[in-house]
């Protein structure tokens, strides 16, 4: 019988439990997903919810800003630093380049595309691509599926992907400093890749395909390791890391005006355009520093320092830290180190000097000797 009692009130002690728990969950703590919540979860193969909140960057308020600028850059993938973005050109061991990937995301629709609209970019669903027209208006041949998991809707043959054709990409840049942090923080907004075919009217042209947000395909670049260098084939940076330090190469086309107009109808001449390009980086990069209010002491050694290399390049020298020496002339160094000698010298006859006791006449220095030399001789008697 007290077997029996002790399950009983064990099985009590259950439902009591089990009762409590009801009641923590009816109050919200935790509550559990219904099937129907997990049906219009949005999830994709490879990637859940909780990766894509995590590599979504958080928007500053504009309260906190004190200054935005939006940058156009292209990135030539014939230069050294952007050929980690071409390569490898077919999939190999499963690794694919960035267009395969991109162009995969969207044709699967795991990712939305959104117009191409030459500075004005607005992405929101009005200007959502739709895959079909996009694939219709550059020529990519293409099969109607099911939308099955075994039969996605578009099924493209991979020599029918245009991968060899994207020599370029624009990225969208957005520089702001956030006055509560006082750092200066870019990221890329944007990618677009960039078709390089031939026009109808002769000669090869660039047609930008359509933008995606570098924030949704975050967590598949952050599964592409690339290697950056041929000497060194380890690899160590995937391509979200390639992004995010800035060790792509490319110079800015546009940036967004008033007048919504490229760097190329602003400065028709070459040189002007390198000029301006290489300006706006300077600034962007030094707008941090030129915030830094310094003390009077390092204002002053600063100016001291100006005032030195001034000097040294009117004196004809063509590096500042150094002085250019000619025949019968002395350095500003070689001078300083002289004065040095000089002061160290005159130092240590002063305190020779003091160190020295007055003379003594030769009476007083002989009668001085021959008591030092009676008790000497008293002293050995003794």
């Amino acid at each position: 019988m007290n077997i029996y009692r002790k399950i009983f009130s064990l099985s009590l002690i259950a439902v009591a439990g089990m009762a409590a728990v009801a009641q923590v969950e009816s109050g919200g703590v935790v509550r559990r997903r219904s099937d129907k919540e997990k049906k219009n979860e949005k999830t994709t193969v490879g990637v859940t919810d909780r990766m894509q909140d995590f590599y979504t960057a958080k928007e500053t308020h504009d309260a906190d800003l004190q200054y935005k600028r939006e940058i156009y850059r292209q990135l030539d993938l014939t230069k050294p630093e952007n050929t980690p973005l071409y390569y490898p050109e077919d999939v190999i061991d499963g690794k694919q380049n960035l267009f395969r990937l991109i162009f995969g995301l969207v044709v699967d629709g795991k990712i939305p595309a959104y117009e191409y609209l030459d500075g004005r970019e607005v992405f929101t669903d009005q200007y959502k691509v739709k895959v079909d027209e996009m694939l219709d208006r550059f020529e990519i041949y293409y099969q109607e599926g099911n939308g099955s998991a075994k039969s996605p809707k578009y099924v493209i043959e991979e020599a029918d992907v245009p991968t060899n054709q994207v020599q370029a990409y624009y990225i969208l840049e957005k520089w702001e400093f956030d006055r509560r942090t006082n750092r200066m923080k870019t990221r890329v907004e944007a990618i677009c890749p960039v078709l390089s075919r031939y026009a109808d009217y002769g000669g090869s042209g660039k047609f930008p395909m359509f933008w995606v947000k570098f924030d949704a395909i975050r967590p598949w670049l952050a599964q592409e390791y690339v290697f950056l260098s041929d000497d060194n084939n380890l690899e160590q940076y995937s391509l979200d890391d390639y992004f995010n330090l800035g060790m792509y190469d490319g110079e800015i086309y546009k940036t967004r005006n008033l007048r919504n107009l490229s760097m190329a109808q602003m400065y028709p001449d070459e040189d002007l355009l390198k000029h301006a390009q290489d300006s706006i980086d300077n600034r962007l990069k030094n707008y941090g520093k030129n915030l830094y209010v310094p003390t009077r002491e390092e204002y002053l050694a600063q100016k001291e320092r100006e005032e030195e290399i001034a000097r040294a390049i009117a004196a004809g020298d063509t590096i500042p830290g150094r002085t250019m020496v000619k025949d019968g002339e002395e350095t500003s160094s070689e001078k300083k180190s002289v004065r040095s000698r000089r002061s160290s010298t005159s130092k240590a006859k002063k305190t020779t000097t003091k160190a020295k006791k007055p003379k003594l006449s030769s009476s007083s220095s002989s009668s001085n000797g021959n008591a030092s030399a009676a008790k000497s001789v008293r002293r050995r008697k003794k």
